[in-house]
């Protein structure tokens, strides 16, 4: 595919490229030949980051800064679940540690790519766009559990619709958005029911580029699923 929102030859960054989504992001974008480079972001290329590490995002933004300004940035990084936890189903499996290590790379490392990596952004046509969940969506919870992914991907809608309102300000074309994947084949959905049913990640990431690629002004600041529907906050 290729996006003809950005002008020719545009400059993408995306943080988390090593995870399943993050990795397809990568593909589709060194696949458009609209596209002049792709900068790919994880824990383990140079420069690294790490969401834990907070010096880690800073010195990366720095060091790719000279490469920008970037068209496009795409933060794809987020956890559900690791060998030692699961999600919680019921108030009594909550406990500080879970809490602490969900809510440190799904709220507060995003956090501080947006305030690290937001001035990057292309001051004509610049998007930032950070996959968020649905079950973030404080209106759209029916059904409980979840505690900490939840309320960590809750607490990150806040930080991005926040920073979006100031950003706003002073680069007056960016769009920065929240994004829903929907259920995608990775690691993060293998253990759970709904891995049955999920699409491959090359389907995911087209499809929410394609949703990128129309993405209008007054589409700033607004959460969107990864078939360009609105969700409630």
């Amino acid at each position: 595919m290729q996006l003809h929102s950005f002008p020719e030859n545009f400059r993408a960054c995306v943080i988390g490229a090593s995870g399943a989504i993050g990795a397809a992001f990568v593909q589709a974008l060194e696949n458009d030949p609209r596209c002049e480079q792709v900068i790919a972001l994880h824990r383990n290329s140079v420069p690294a980051v790490d969401l834990s590490d907070e010096t880690s995002i800073e010195t990366a933004a720095e060091q790719i800064k000279s490469q920008g300004p970037f068209h496009l940035i795409i933060h794809a990084a987020g956890i559900l679940h690791q060998p030692d936890f699961m999600p919680e189903k019921k108030l009594d499996d909550l406990n500080f540690e879970q809490m602490q290590a969900t809510f440190m790379v799904n709220t507060f490392g995003p956090a501080m790519v947006l305030r690290c990596f937001s001035r990057l952004l292309d001051k004509q046509a610049g998007v930032f766009a950070l996959l968020s969940a649905k079950v973030g969506s404080i209106e759209d919870n029916r059904l409980g559990g979840w505690y900490s992914y939840r309320a960590s991907k809750a607490a990150l809608n806040m930080m991005i619709k926040t920073a979006a309102i100031e950003i706003k300000r002073t680069q007056h074309n960016a769009i920065v958005i929240t994004m829903h994947p929907g259920t995608v084949t990775s690691a993060l959905s293998a253990p759970f029911r709904g891995a049955e049913i999920a699409r491959p990640p090359a389907q995911a990431a087209h499809a929410m580029l394609e949703v990128i690629d129309r993405l209008q002004a007054e589409d700033h600041a607004s959460f969107l699923t990864y078939e360009g529907a609105r969700l409630p906050w």
